[in-house]
Parts: structure tokens; sequence; C-alpha cells
């Protein structure tokens, strides 16, 4: 919704970005009137802000004046990609189309680190919506002065993208003051929407029409090498390997990825967890290639049970023993942004390599997606998806020739944000024509001041297959509903009080509608004023395992037997302190019934800061699960702790130590990492694995570099 109108004032004056107000500045009328969000979104903000926007021909420029009475600022750490979750900060947000769907996002903290993301679906869900991998040019100085801190950018209009003959861009400015427990919006949003939140925006309005947007190319070459021994195998290797990617703008739109034997190696280590479900679990993409304009691929179906396309697809494949390992693309494109005000397209292609010793076939895979707005916010979306075999078929490979999937996906945002969801229906094709080849689904949500209610169901045909997808399982049709009602509460301890109940089952349609399924939850939820949060959950539960089950996922245990249906119920209790103290901490426990057995959990994470140089952690989750005889029990332990040090704004180094009672392994990754140019790296990485049974035994240990460089031409 529409809000206040602020001028940017074309200069040509050379504008020095040094945090300061010059005179350039001082001849512009600042905007402010911010409102508060947090805790209460009824009253003008405490310490108010003041917001200036100058452009010329290749940048927009922007002054935030953040008023304080006081000076002890929360700044956790120099990292970029910090969390305003976490710290003092100030946040632009540029929806650049108007289409209150997607838009850029720019913040920074008192201490002048960056952060930039990628807001896609209206920016409604927190993390869902936001894709804090990505990284662009642009630069911003803060000077603090007695009385506040201030903040000055330069974004490179190069490093946008926007409609062509357009004067006009939304945008709101949010501010978080952690310390004070307090957070503030230039455009004022109702506190049961999300802060970011593209339905409530302000409008920027350029004194003349901006420039059209250049085409730099952007050059990215990169070494790596690796040194690694194989203790199992008592064999050692090392490898030196050298590739790039480029970037194309393409008009004031569309953006042209293209990478050539690129480098997908870790430098950065994903979360163990223990998995105590019957199902895979969704991990998030971080590879630079697959981020910008990401939604136009992934954004369809139902990210929980069955999405026709998820990136981290593309680069793995089973060897002939069934596990994971690393596929090596050769080389990939990638076309993707706005043709029309109103239409954005998407083309991704990339080529994997042959692999005769594990029996994996070469491959191409393909995804196109087109989208077309409809009425205020919401868009029709096209998505076709497609992996061919191209090299020979070799033994052991289980692999179809090909599998396809066409899908048509309509998702709806109201003007206000109050009415959300989507309905699709996806179909799949493999060489051998199989029946019931499909997946449909339809979600609605409905957000207002005090209730929320929910409600989707999905169908999935027994039939329906796709390999670059993210599917949970198949023949199955599932039904979700939830309502929940906010208590807004005015006291200086208690913010609000929310009470909820859910209901989902999942049941077989080709087996007589057998319910696998089935949930019942009441929660109570507890936000208090100082940002800590309280939650209660009772769970009554049913599941009918279709197939054998190992909860315990370990080797020679007696499992719990398919074609059984269970009845249990639990409580789950947590609590999150505040996190803008130096020690914060969450905790959660849950005690109950599980399968024809008894659980008992215990998660918890304690955090310290030192800032703005030290943050450390540690994460520790117990499982204790008892079965009767002659079912095996066990108890399953995961230790994390994280250690990280930011000698400066560029050089950062973190050691993450994980062990895992499940896989019985301990890990350690220790990277540091030299950002010696915008966006160009070094990164030294030492990776350490061991079985962690009654000793630790050394099982694979590496030391990896990799430099990466952005050019522009």
């Amino acid at each position: 919704m529409q809000g206040q109108e602020t001028i940017a004032r074309a200069t040509t004056a050379n504008i020095l970005i040094d945090g300061l107000e010059d005179e350039e500045w001082n001849s512009v009328e600042p905007s402010s009137s911010f409102w508060q969000y947090f805790p209460s979104d009824s009253i003008q903000a405490p310490q108010q802000t003041r917001v200036k926007f100058l452009f010329d021909a290749q940048n927009l420029y922007v002054l935030i004046i953040a008023e304080a009475d006081y000076t002890n600022f929360i700044t956790p750490s120099l990292r970029r990609d910090f969390s305003s979750r976490t710290s003092d900060s100030v946040t632009l947000v540029l929806d650049t189309f108007n289409d209150g769907t997607n838009a850029f996002l720019f913040g920074t903290n008192p201490e002048g680190v960056q952060r930039e993301a990628l807001i896609s679906n209206g920016g409604t869900n927190f993390p869902q919506d936001f894709n804090i991998s990505w990284d662009v040019k642009w630069e911003v100085a803060v000077q603090k002065f007695d009385g506040g801190y201030r903040t000055e950018m330069k974004i490179p209009f190069s490093s946008l993208r926007y409609a062509e003959n357009n004067t006009d861009w939304q945008v709101n400015v949010y501010r978080s003051e952690i310390g004070q427990n307090r957070t503030s919006t230039w455009a004022k949003i109702p506190r049961n929407q999300s802060i970011a939140g593209l339905a409530y925006m302000n409008t920027l309005s350029f004194e003349k029409e901006l420039p059209k947007a250049k085409a730099p190319i952007a050059l990215i070459p990169f070494s790596s090498g690796i040194v690694s021994k194989d203790f199992e195998e008592n064999t050692s290797d090392s490898n030196l390997s050298f590739g790039g990617d480029a970037k194309l703008s393409i008009g004031n739109g569309m953006i042209l990825d293209l990478t050539l034997n690129p480098d997908f190696s870790q430098v950065e280590v994903d979360d163990q967890i223990i998995n105590l479900t019957r199902f895979e679990v969704r991990l998030p993409e971080k590879r630079q290639f697959f981020i910008q304009n990401s939604d136009l691929f992934d954004n369809y179906g139902d990210r929980f049970e069955t999405q026709p396309f998820f990136s981290r697809r593309i680069g793995v494949a089973k060897d002939l023993d069934g596990n994971t390992i690393e596929n090596k693309i050769i080389a990939g494109a990638r076309l993707s942004g706005k043709i029309t005000n109103n239409m954005r397209l998407g083309f991704l292609n990339m080529q994997t390599q042959e692999d005769r010793a594990n029996g994996i076939s070469a491959n191409n895979n393909t995804v196109f997606s087109l989208q077309q707005k409809m009425f205020s916010r919401s868009y029709l979306g096209l998505i076709f998806v497609n992996r061919q075999q191209t090299g020979d078929e070799l033994e052991g490979n289980e692999q179809d020739k090909f599998n396809r999937v066409l899908g048509l996906d309509y998702t709806l945002a109201s003007k206000d944000n109050k009415w959300t969801g989507r309905s699709f229906i996806h179909q799949s094709f493999l060489p051998n024509k199989t029946t019931d080849a499909y997946s449909a689904g339809f979600r609605l949500n409905y957000n207002v001041r005090k209730h929320i209610i929910r409600y989707g169901i999905n169908r999935i045909g027994d039939g329906y297959q796709s390999d670059l997808g993210f599917l949970r399982r198949t023949g199955i049709q599932k039904h979700f509903l939830r309502y929940g009602h906010r208590l807004w509460v005015d006291s200086p301890t208690i913010r609000s009080i929310q009470l909820s109940q859910s209901l989902f089952y999942i049941d077989k349609p080709k087996s007589n509608n057998l319910v696998t399924d089935r949930a019942l939850s009441s929660r109570a939820e507890i936000n208090f004023t100082d940002q800590s949060r309280f939650q209660l959950e009772y769970n009554r539960r049913y599941t009918f395992l279709t197939d054998e089950f190992n909860p315990l996922g370990i080797d020679d245990a007696i499992v719990l037997p398919g074609e059984m249906g269970y009845n249990y119920s639990d409580v789950e209790a947590s609590y999150r302190s505040n996190f803008s103290k130096k020690i914060n901490y969450n905790f959660q426990t849950s005690f109950g019934d599980f399968y024809n057995g008894t659980k008992f959990s215990v998660s918890s994470e304690i955090a310290i800061r030192l800032q703005p140089r030290f943050n450390g952690s540690i994460k520790v989750n117990y499982d204790k699960i008892d079965f009767p005889a002659p079912y095996t029990s066990g108890e399953l332990w995961l230790i994390g702790p994280k250690l990280d040090y930011t000698f400066s704004k560029s050089i950062f180094w973190n050691t993450f130590i994980q062990y895992s009672s499940q896989s019985e392994t301990l890990g350690i990754n220790s990277r540091l990492q030299w950002r010696f140019a915008p966006l160009s790296d070094f990164y030294i990485v030492y990776n350490d694995n061991y079985f962690a049974t009654t000793t630790f035994v050394p099982r694979v240990r590496s030391l990896t570099f990799k430099l990466t460089y952005w050019l522009n031409l």
C-alpha cells in the first residue's frame, strides 16, 4: 500500500562517500515521520530517522540519519551479511519495478558493515523469501556523531534492474535498535505483517527519467586447489583447477550468467541435523550462480512436499552403492529477469559430466520459467523442467533416459497482503508413459491483526516424478488447516499472546484412502517486549508405517515393522532469550510417546558476543528414545561449537566443529577468508573428518584454497 512520497534530486556533483552531510546533501529536504513497528505499531518512533536521496547518470545515493540518545550500539560482528535481528542497523528496500513482489535490500550497521539480499514473493515469509547469499558491488560509509549515526550509500544503477521510462520506485527504510528493543519503519506497517514486506511501501520519485542501464560485463575467474588424504583407503590426492563465471546485463531488466568448469567446493559447510523423520531434509542453496532471481526457478509448487525444481539437485548424483556424491558440472548458462514491466523470464541450462567409475551418465539439465503479473501483486507462472541423458547408458545406472515436468502456478497476493496463497498443477513425463503422473495443490492464507487462517490441500500421484525437484513421497493427498488468534497486550513486559490450533492429515487415495499421517496440535506463544519468546505445544499424532522404519538411523538396529499404525502424543516447550544480550540462549525440550515407545529431547544453543570481533556458540541436541523389546533403543547426540573472529571488515576466520552420534562422525571445518577487493576473495579451508565410535579414527583430511576475483569490464 502506497504511503509517503519523496523526491530523489538529480545532481552532477562528485559525491564522496564518507558518511558526512556535505553541501550537496544540505540542499535536499529530508523525509522522516518513522513509525514504530516493535513493540507497538500505533505511535511515532521515539528515535526518529531521516532519509535523503540523490542520483546521477551512474548511481543512486542515499543518506540515512539515525537519531539516538545513546551510544551503546549493538554490533556483534564485522562480517558482511549480518542479521538485523541481532545488530543495530538501517535497511533500504527498493522495489524498482513497482510490482510488490520482488525487491533489492541494502543495509548497514553503525560500524559500516554491509549486507544485501534479494526479496521475492512479496517478502511475506522470513527466511524463505529472503536470499542473503546474493552479493553485489556498492559502497557505504558510516559516521557516528553526538546524537546518532549517519549512513551514506552509493548504489550503482548497473547493480540493479529497473523498468525503462519509469520515474517512480517503491521504497522503504526500516531501522533496528536492538539494545533498546525497538524497530521502526518509514512506511507504516501493521505488526502482523513482515517488516520487509512489499505490500506497505513509500514512493521514491526521480526528478527526471532514469538513465538507461549500462550493460557491464563482469568476469569472475577462479582458481582452487586441494590436498587430501583418505585414511580408509590409505590414499592421498591433490588437484588444481581453474574456471570462471561471467555476468552480462541485458537491457534494464535481464541478466545473463555463464559458468565454465564451475567450482562449487564447500568453503561453507552445511549444519548437520539429527533426522528422526522418514524423509529427506531440504537444505538451502548457497552457490552464487543459482542465487539472483532464484525465485523464478524454485518458487513453484509446495516447498515442503513437491517442488518441481530444486537447484541443489544439479551437481550431485547417486553412485552404484546409492551414496550421494558430487557430479562435476562442465558448463552452464542462466538468463533471468524482466522482459516487460509485468513479465519475467527464466532460462537455465547446465551440462554435467559422465562418471563411469560410479555409474553416472552425462545429463543436460534445463529449466524454463515464465511469470506474468496479474492484478496488483499476483502472478501466473509456467515452468518446464527437463533432465535429459546425453551420454551412454551405463551399467548400474537406474536413471530413465529423461524426466520432464510441465507446470502451471497461480500465486495470490492481495494489495494489502491480507490474502496470500497458491494453486498449481504439474505433470511429469517419462520414456514409459505412466498414469497418475501429476501433482496439484491449493493453499490460502488470511492474515489480519487478530486472526490468521491457513488452509492447504496437495495431491501427488503415484506416477509423478521430478528428478530435479524436491519430492518427499508420491501417491498421497494432504490436508492442512490452522487457526491462530493474536492478543496484543499493552504491557511493559508482554507484546503479544498467540493461541493456535492446527490439523493435518495425509491419506493414500489409491489404497482405499488409507490414512498414513494425522496430527492435531495446540500451541500457545508469548512474545515479550525484550524480544524473548516462550512457546508451549501439545501434539497428538497418528502414523501408519507402510514400510519398516529405523528412527535411530544406526546399522544393525531392530527396526519398527511396517504395515502398522501408531498413536502417540507429546508436549514441547521452548524459550528464546533476549538476543541483544552479550550472552543469549535458546532452549527447547519435548517429552512423550514416540510410535510404540517414548522420546525425551533437549535442544539448546548458547551464544556469547564480544563485539565487534568475536562470536562463539555451542549447540547441543540430545534425544533419548526407548522402545519396548525387541526393538532397538538408544541415545543420539549432536554437538556443534562455532567460533567466529573478524579481524577487520575484510579478514574473517571461523571454525565449525560438529559431532553426530547418529552418523558416528566428528567434522572440523576451519576457514580463513580475505576479501582483498570488492566481491573478490581468497579462502584457505581446513577440513578434518573422523569416525567417532569408541575412539576417534581419522577418515578424510584436506586443505583447500580458493581464489576468486570480480572484474568489471
